[in-house]
């Protein structure tokens, strides 16, 4: 810990914006030997409690100026905490300049996230962004084998118990806090760039700094001999996600959990007019309806693949009753999302210990919720792709392109399966009715083999109704096999240059077909 340092160096240096367990660390670093030093809010705070700190500005013999924004930028700050003792030329200069080593330093910065989600101006915002804390942090955590740097209150009690069983902070320590801080500092400014490019309307800037955080360790990847994490944004969306939703009960959600949860939200979150149910099992939809009654969409999704549902993931986007609970109880389940749980529910489905229960909270059964626009992002060898995040176009913009018009009946059919189309792999085909997905399929590299193997899950049941393709159909036999299966109708995005042929070979069958311009790629 830098020896002799150490042993002669008391000056502790602390400024944080959130002050959890301020007061005790700073006690608890005065029973151990050390003068504080401190400003602002934080010194303010340490002199309600008692606690004896020295201004800065006493420190340096300088004011503090421009309204605050320059405290800590001084020689006799930085040169405290960036010196080297043991190297003759560093203590040789600190004594002839006065400087005093600081041995010990806790900032976290300015609230700045904290300060873009209450919605503040532009001019509050700017005045967030932090200038001394982190170059201290950054002066800190270069300087680590000399200096110990605290970014995160829960990190206090640790480095008090090593101080006082060994009257220092051992190496190890000090390295595990060095990496802490610049993760810290980096994420802070990951922050900042990140929302002056939103201010600018810029998705994709030239350089992309992600602000995430840990959320949770995960068990393993996507198979167990991979390693995996889960990490979430800052500040929540503005609508409903897994990474803050509120986990109620069960195991530890896995990787796989996880990915399956995601893909159930999204698609319930697109069905929020009516009760709507979801089962995925794999990141493919294998379920969806919608009814007036939750127990009954729920009782309807599961029927379209009892098999696939065993062991699935489901989204509700309305309050689990007791009878939907019921129902949800009747299968072995991996976990549901939903906007909560009445306390019967709860208190039934307290029972299957292992499902994973997760309240998104009121806004995932909004139907007046507009969710902000987000990026996907995506790793690639060396490399991350990123997009806006496919939407469904509104149906004003489809063009009926066959001689026969859908019925009031197959356009809503239409439109339903065209919003659970784009949540299944290419080459997607979805056939629906209304209120309910029939059967699907999807990942297959001929959209004609979706078609017949979508037709052999969904048999008898498939005569009349509607089917969506997620992108064109490049040759006349996956319509015709479409009709074989029993369609009534086709929405697909149209612009092969066999479109002739295909708008053809519908009106042979009598489909009535729609092009909507838009293609919904899912790879």
């Amino acid at each position: 810990m830098g020896g002799g340092w150490y042993a002669l160096t008391v000056l502790a240096l602390l400024s944080v914006s959130d002050k959890r367990g301020l007061v005790p660390f700073a006690q608890g670093l005065i029973g151990c030997g050390y003068t504080l030093l401190s400003t602002g809010g934080t010194l303010e705070a340490l002199k309600a409690a008692s606690v004896a700190a020295r201004k800065v500005s006493a420190h340096t013999g300088s004011p503090e100026i421009l309204g605050g924004r320059v405290k800590t930028l001084h020689p006799k700050i930085h040169g405290g905490i960036l010196g080297r003792p043991s190297l003759e030329s560093d203590a040789r200069e600190m004594a002839e300049h006065g400087i005093e080593a600081i041995s010990l330093v806790a900032v976290n910065l300015y609230p700045f996230r904290e300060t873009v989600a209450k919605g503040a101006s532009r001019e509050d915002t700017i005045e967030q962004i932090d200038i001394g804390g982190p170059a201290m942090v950054r002066a800190s955590a270069k300087n680590a084998a000399f200096v110990t740097i605290v970014v995160d209150p829960d990190d206090y009690e640790s480095v008090l118990a090593e101080l006082q069983a060994n009257k220092s902070v051992s190496e190890k320590t000090r390295r595990s806090l060095q990496r802490k801080a610049f993760a810290h500092t980096a994420s802070y400014d990951a922050a900042i760039a990140h929302w002056l490019s939103e201010q600018e309307g810029e998705a994709f800037p030239d350089e992309l700094s992600l602000p995430f955080v840990k959320a949770q360790g995960l068990r393993y990847g996507e198979n167990p001999h991979q390693r995996a994490a889960f990490y979430k944004e800052h500040r929540a969306p503005n609508e409903p996600t897994v990474a803050f939703s509120e986990v109620l009960q069960g195991k530890e959600l896995s990787y796989n959990n996880i990915l399956d949860l995601d893909a159930a939200l999204g698609l319930v979150l697109e069905l929020s007019g009516r009760p709507a149910a979801v089962v995925i099992k794999h990141n493919t939809p294998c379920g969806v309806a919608i009814d007036d009654v939750l127990e009954s969409a729920y009782r309807r999704a599961r029927a379209v693949d009892e098999t696939s549902a065993f062991g699935g993931i489901i989204a509700l986007n309305r309050e689990v009753d007791e009878k939907t609970a019921a129902a949800l109880a009747e299968t072995f389940l991996e976990a549901v999302i939903a906007p909560g749980y009445s306390a019967a529910a709860r208190a039934l489905l307290a029972t299957k210990k292992n499902l994973r229960l997760l309240s998104a909270g009121p806004g995932l059964g909004n139907p007046n919720a507009h969710p902000r626009a987000q990026l996907d992002a995506r790793s690639v060898s060396g490399g991350l792709l990123v997009m806006d995040r496919d939407a469904v176009e509104p149906p004003t913009e489809w063009k009926v392109v066959t001689k026969r018009k859908p019925t009031s009946d197959e356009l809503a059919a239409l439109q339903f399966a065209w919003k659970i189309c784009k949540h299944v792999k290419s080459n997607a085909i979805v056939f629906a009715s209304p209120t309910e997905l029939l059967a699907q399929a999807g990942g297959q590299t001929s959209r004609v083999d979706s078609v017949k193997i979508a037709a052999m899950r969904g048999g008898a049941r498939l005569k009349g109704s509607a089917v969506a393709s997620d992108a064109f159909f490049p040759f006349r036999d996956g319509l015709d096999a479409l009709a074989a299966a029993g369609a009534g109708c086709v929405v697909q995005p149209g612009g092969s240059v066999r479109d002739p042929e295909v708008i053809a070979a519908a009106d042979e069958h009598g489909l009535c077909m729609i092009f909507t311009g838009i293609r919904h790629f899912r790879h």
